[in-house]
C-alpha cells in the first residue's frame, strides 16, 4: 500500500487553508492519500518587525528542514516568503496566482482617497507604508503584525477597534472566503505588490521528482506557465536589488499574448521619494531565464539611478 504524502505547512489559519487546496490537487493528481504535518517556523514564534526577526526566510527555514530531514514529502509557502537565493536539493512549481493586488479594509468603508486627513492605517510591510505615503502623505501609518483577524480586529469590533483601515493581500483574504471585508482592491499602479504576492510555492526534494513518476507528474501539473515566468522575473528584480521581502520595492509582471511584462517601483520607506521602471520582453513558456534577464535588467536602471540608497 503506497504510503500519504506528507505535506508540510505552517499552521496559521490561512497556511493550513492554502495547503488544503494544495493537498486536494495533489490527492487527485497523484490517487495517493494526504497528510498535512504542522512545522512552527520562526516568524511563528518570535515577535517584532519581519526586519527585526531576521527578515527573508523566517517563514521557510523550519519547513525546508523538514523536507530535508525527511518529516515531510512536500513543502507549502506563501511565495513572497521564499529566499530569492536558489536551493540546492530542493524544487518548487508555482500553481495558478491568486489576485496579487493589496486590499484596503476600512471602518467606514471608504476607499484610500476618501480616508479623512490623517487617518490611521495599518499593516506591517514596509512596502505597503511606503507606498501608502506616496499616494497620501498625510496619513498615519501603523506598524502591526498577527493573522488575518488580530489585523481585522483592529479596524472593527472584533478588536480594539483604533485603526481606521488595515491594508491586508487580497489572495489571503480571497482564498479563506473574506472577500466580503475589502473595501477597495488597490489598483497597481498606485500599490505595487510584493514579488510573488498571490503566489504559492509547493516545494519538494529534487530527487524524489526523478524517483517518483506520480510526484513528478503532478508537479508538471500543479506548475502554471505564466504565474512561474511571472514570478521568476519579480524575484531576479528583487535578488539583484539585494533587497529582502521587506524592503520597500514593489512589482508585477504577467503574460500576455507571449510577453512578458514588467513594472515596478523603488521607494524610500518614507514615501519622500520613489522610482519607477518596466520593461517588456517576448518568452515562450520555458524561457525562465528570459524572464530572470528581464528582472535583472529592470532592476539595473534602477540600481543606475541611486536605488541602493533608498533600500
Amino acid at each position: 500500500m503506497t504510503s500519504p504524502l506528507r505535506i508540510g505547512t505552517r499552521a496559521s489559519t490561512l497556511a493550513l487553508t492554502q495547503t488544503g487546496l494544495v493537498a486536494d490537487e495533489l490527492r487527485r493528481l497523484t490517487g495517493r492519500e494526504v497528510e498535512i504535518v504542522r512545522i512552527k517556523t520562526d516568524g511563528d514564534v518570535l515577535t517584532g518587525s519581519l526586519s527585526q526577526m531576521g527578515g527573508t526566510g523566517v517563514f521557510v527555514t523550519a519547513l525546508r528542514d523538514a523536507l530535508l530531514d525527511g518529516r515531510c514529502d512536500v513543502a507549502v509557502h506563501s511565495l513572497k516568503d521564499l529566499p530569492t537565493a536558489p536551493f540546492a536539493g530542493l524544487t518548487y512549481v508555482t500553481p495558478v496566482r491568486e489576485d496579487p493586488r493589496d486590499a484596503l479594509c476600512s471602518r467606514e468603508q471608504l476607499r484610500l482617497a476618501d480616508l479623512p486627513t490623517g487617518a490611521s492605517v495599518g499593516t506591517g510591510s514596509p512596502r505597503r507604508a511606503a507606498q501608502l505615503l506616496l499616494a497620501r502623505p498625510d496619513l498615519t501609518v501603523v506598524d502591526i503584525r498577527g493573522n488575518v483577524d488580530t489585523r481585522l480586529g483592529r479596524v472593527d469590533a472584533s478588536g480594539p477597534g483604533d485603526l481606521d483601515a488595515v491594508v491586508l493581500a487580497a489572495a489571503g483574504l480571497n482564498r479563506l472566503g473574506r472577500s466580503s471585508v475589502i473595501t477597495e482592491l488597490i489598483d497597481l499602479d498606485t500599490m505595487a505588490p510584493a514579488p510573488g504576492q498571490g503566489s504559492l510555492a509547493v516545494e519538494c526534494r529534487t530527487e524524489d521528482l526523478t524517483e517518483d513518476v506520480s510526484l513528478a507528474e503532478a508537479f508538471a501539473a500543479l506548475d502554471d506557465a505564466g504565474t512561474h515566468l511571472a514570478v521568476t522575473a519579480e524575484r531576479a528584480l528583487l535578488a539583484r536589488l539585494e533587497a529582502g521581502c521587506a524592503a520597500p520595492v514593489g512589482t508585477y509582471a504577467n503574460v500576455s499574448d507571449g510577453v512578458l511584462s514588467l513594472r515596478a517601483v523603488v521607494a524610500r520607506p518614507d514615501g519622500s521619494e520613489h522610482l519607477r521602471h518596466g520593461g517588456t520582453v517576448e518568452v515562450t513558456d520555458t524561457d525562465l531565464a528570459g524572464a530572470s534577464a528581464l528582472g535583472e535588467s529592470v532592476a539595473d536602471h534602477f540600481l543606475a539611478l541611486g536605488a541602493a540608497d533608498f533600500i
